[in-house]
């Protein structure tokens, strides 16, 4: 008698569309930096305002993240020297 076991596919995390923003200072020079902390991920509706006479500058966008990838990027966000806060929006 043959018994046969099936295997399957590990699954791929599901995706969560989460908006986050993020306040810096520093004006146009500082937004390479804050794309770079978004790269590898699926990234929407990116919106960069920037206000004569502000001090704090704002990145508000929508990131495809799974499951515990949220807290990991907020954080590697405030890292930036030029980070003010980011946060869920």
């Amino acid at each position: 008698m043959s018994t046969s076991f099936a295997v399957s596919a590990p699954r791929s995390a599901m995706l969560l569309r989460r908006r986050i923003a993020a306040y810096f200072v520093g004006g146009a020079g500082e937004v390479p930096a804050l794309v770079g902390a978004l790269a590898g991920r699926p990234v929407h509706e990116l919106s960069v305002d920037i206000k004569d006479g502000v001090r704090e500058s704002s990145l508000v966008c929508a990131v495809l993240l799974a499951t515990g990838e949220t807290e990991p990027l907020l954080d590697r966000l405030r890292t930036l020297p030029s980070v003010v806060s980011a946060e869920l929006v």
